[in-house]
């Protein structure tokens, strides 16, 4: 496996575009932080609160995600969803916008996390943007426990990834191979995110979304321990080019997959 990276310095800001935040909104706060402290190990501390009840999961001291509770009025999709940096929110909250997406919150200020915004692209898949300021996203990555990677799933790559373009900047890298969909989005040469056109095998009651992978040390057995925690198994570890992968939901549908590097 690979060692502990901290993802940035106490100062550094990320790149416009680069994810720098996974968030998960759940209905159930405290059953949720204890399946995902069974899973990954993580530990949690209170957040900021003017949204209503919200805890960062930390792994070793370094915070890694954030989890919040809904509303019990609000019957939203139970989601993990990745925040992109941006250097003005308020401006890649325009351009969202003028390209064909939607901004759903913000641009609004919170608190030490900084300036934030949801939005969804054209295809209806949800992000955040966030601006940093104090809290400067994920702290550590490359162990388990920490995300990996964030990939969206939708119909086909084209006229999308020319939205994600235009909003943050991507260079776009088409995978060249006969019958499969696939675009790597770099910044300043960097494979940062990817996303896949699954034509009609995109879920009919999920539409275009975007996946968090979470690293693992075993995927097989990551798996099987989420199962036995009220979770749900969408497809079985299996091998990739970049390592074992598998795909899960939590006890309340929140899909992600977990990755287990190459030994």
């Amino acid at each position: 496996m690979t060692e502990a990276r901290e993802s940035a310095g106490p100062h550094a800001r990320r790149a416009p575009g680069t994810p720098c935040w996974v968030s998960l909104m759940a209905h159930g706060l405290a059953a949720t932080e204890e399946f995902y402290e069974a899973l990954f190990g993580w530990e949690f501390r209170p957040g900021p609160h003017q949204f209503g009840p919200y805890v960062r999961a930390l792994l070793d001291g370094h915070e890694v995600a954030g989890i919040g509770q809904l509303p019990p009025d609000r019957r939203l999709p139970v989601a993990w969803t990745p925040y992109l940096a941006s250097d003005d929110v308020d401006h890649t909250a325009d351009t969202v916008r003028l390209c064909g997406g939607t901004v759903a919150v913000g641009p609004l200020d919170a608190a030490e996390a900084g300036r934030m915004a949801i939005a969804s692209d054209p295809s209806g898949a949800v992000f955040g943007i966030c601006q940093g300021t104090a809290h400067l996203g994920t702290a550590i990555s490359g162990v388990p426990g920490t995300p990996a990677w964030n990939e969206l799933l939708t119909f086909e790559t084209e006229s999308v990834v020319k939205f994600y373009e235009t909003v943050f900047g991507y260079e776009e890298e088409p995978l060249l191979s006969a019958g499969f969909d696939y675009v790597t989005l770099r910044v300043a040469g960097h494979p940062v995110a990817g996303v896949h056109g699954v034509g009609h095998g995109l879920p009919r009651d999920r539409g275009s979304h975007w996946l968090t992978y979470f690293e693992v040390a075993d995927a097989d057995r990551t798996l099987r321990q989420a199962a036995e925690l009220g979770g749900r198994v969408l497809r079985a570890a299996h091998d990739s080019e970049h390592g074992r992968v598998g795909t899960v939901t939590d006890p309340e549908g929140a899909v992600f997959s977990v990755i287990q590097n190459p030994a």
